[in-house]
C-alpha cells in the first residue's frame, strides 16, 4: 500500500504574496531534513504539502519524527493512497486503519472533497465510509461529537488519501525567512531554549561560545557542541564560534570593581559577539537572559549589558519562569545536557556581592580603565570555528 505524508501550512496562510517564497524556504527545509532517509518528491498545493517518498525501503516512521521538528507545518499526517473512487475508498479504509479501528470504540468519518469532479459530496462518503467500517468492525459505534478515533478521507487533485488523527507539527514559521541572528550561547538550560525558541520564528543561527581554560575545560565546550547538535534538529545547520576569553577575564579580575565583574563581562561578550555577527550577516544578538532571574538580569543590569552593542537584542525567555524554560528543554532534548556539571565562563570570578543597580556611568567608567581593546581584537581573531549538524549527533 503506498502511503505519503500530507503537511499543513500553518502561519505561511497568512503571508498574502510572500507565501510562495515561504513555502519554497520550508520544501527546501524539508529536504534538508530528509536527505539522509532517501528521496522524496516534495509539492504543494491547496495549503498542503505533500511529500512522497521515492522508494519502498524508506523509514516513514523517521520521516514522520524529522518531519515533526521542521517549523512552519501546523500539523501532519502519514496517509494511504489509493484511487479516486468510492470503491478503492472503501477497500482500503479497513485495511489502512485496522490497528486504530481496533483499540477503540467509537469513531467518526470526516471528508473533504477538493475535487468537486468526484461523484459523491462529502456527506455521502462520510455515509458509505462509516457503513463500511461497521460492517467490518461490528463493536464499533459512531459518536460525531467526542469519537475515539476520527477518520480523514481527503479527495484530492492526485488522488484519495486516508488517515486518521493529524499530528501537531513545531509551529513557528521556516527557518531561514526571519533573517540572520547570533546566539550567545553557554552551557546552561536557557541560552539552548532561547536558540529554539528565535529558530521557531523563522530565525537562521549563527553560535557564539566563550571559553576560559584552564577555568573551564574542554568538556564544557564538547557539552556545547553536543547541545546545538540537539537545537539543530530544529534549526539546521549553523556554525559556532568559541571566543577565547581567559585573558579578558583575568584582567576583569584584577583591574576592576569585584561588584561590577559581571556587567562587565557581560557586556565585553556583546561588543565581541557584535564583531562576530556583523561578520557573518547577522542583524541580531539572541540571549537567554530572563528578567530578574539573577543578579545580571535585572532591568539595570540588561540596560547596561545592552549598552555595549549598537545591535538589535533578541531574548525569547525575558518574561518566562524557571519551570517554563525547563519544561520546553525537556521537549527538545537539552535538559540532560545542560545538568551536566561542566561549568562555563559565565561562573569564573563570580563575584560574592554583584551589583544589582549598576549605575551606567559608573559601569562604563570601570570597563574604560583597562585597555581591553588589545584583547578584544585578539579575541576575535582567534576564534575557533566549529560546523554544527544534527547528523553528527
Amino acid at each position: 500500500m503506498k502511503e505519503i505524508l500530507l503537511l499543513k501550512d500553518g502561519e505561511i496562510v497568512l503571508k498574502g504574496l510572500n507565501r510562495r517564497s515561504f513555502e519554497d524556504v520550508l520544501k527546501k527545509n524539508l529536504k534538508y531534513a530528509l536527505r539522509s532517509l532517501g528521496s522524496f518528491e516534495i509539492t504543494s498545493a491547496q495549503s498542503t504539502i505533500y511529500v512522497k517518498p521515492l522508494s519502498e525501503s524508506i523509514d516513514l516512521d523517521e520521516a514522520c519524527d524529522r518531519v515533526s521538528r521542521v517549523f512552519g507545518i501546523a500539523s501532519f499526517s502519514r496517509a494511504a493512497v489509493c484511487e479516486k473512487t468510492i470503491e478503492s475508498v472503501l477497500e482500503t479504509v479497513p485495511v489502512y486503519l485496522e490497528k486504530e479501528l481496533n483499540a477503540v470504540k467509537t469513531f467518526k468519518v470526516e471528508a473533504k472533497r477538493s475535487d468537486k469532479r468526484f461523484p459523491l459530496k462529502s456527506p455521502e462518503i462520510c455515509r458509505e465510509t462509516g457503513g463500511e467500517i461497521l460492517s467490518k468492525f461490528p463493536h464499533l459505534k459512531v459518536d460525531v461529537h467526542n469519537p475515539e478515533l476520527t477518520v480523514n478521507v481527503e479527495i484530492r487533485d492526485f488522488g484519495a488519501y486516508i488517515h486518521g488523527e493529524p499530528h501537531k507539527g513545531a509551529g513557528g514559521i521556516p527557518v531561514g525567512t526571519g533573517g540572520k541572528a547570533a546566539i550567545l550561547i553557554s552551557g546552561g538550560i536557557d541560552s539552548p531554549v532561547a536558540a529554539y525558541m528565535m529558530a521557531k520564528r523563522g530565525i537562521q543561527l549563527t553560535a557564539i561560545h566563550f571559553a576560559s581554560p584552564p577555568y573551564t575545560s574542554r568538556r564544557a565546550e564538547d557539552k556545547v557542541v553536543r547541545l546545538l547538535r540537539k537545537v539543530s534538529k530544529y534549526a539546521g545547520s549553523m556554525t559556532m564560534y568559541t571566543v577565547p576569553f581567559t585573558k579578558i577575564q583575568e584582567k576583569i579580575k584584577e583591574e576592576c570593581p569585584e561588584e561590577l565583574f559581571t556587567i562587565i563581562m557581560r557586556r565585553l561578550m556583546m561588543q565581541i559577539s557584535s564583531k562576530i555577527a556583523e561578520r557573518n550577516d547577522c542583524l541580531a544578538l539572541v540571549t537567554g537572559e530572563s528578567l530578574g532571574q539573577v543578579a545580571s538580569q535585572t532591568i539595570g543590569a540588561l540596560a547596561c549589558t545592552d549598552d555595549a552593542s549598537d545591535m538589535l537584542v533578541f531574548r525569547p525567555l525575558i518574561g518566562m519562569d524557571k519551570q517554563e524554560i525547563i519544561d520546553i528543554s525537556y521537549r527538545i532534548d537539552t535538559y540532560n545536557i545542560s545538568i551536566e556539571p561542566y561549568e562555563d565562563c559565565c561562573t569564573v570570578f563570580t563575584p560574592k556581592h554583584p551589583r544589582t543597580r549598576p549605575v551606567l556611568k559608573y559601569v562604563k567608567e570601570a570597563q574604560e580603565k583597562p585597555n581591553f581593546e588589545p584583547l578584544v581584537e585578539e579575541a576575535v581573531n582567534n576564534l575557533k570555528v566549529t560546523h554544527i549538524s544534527a547528523e553528527d549527533e
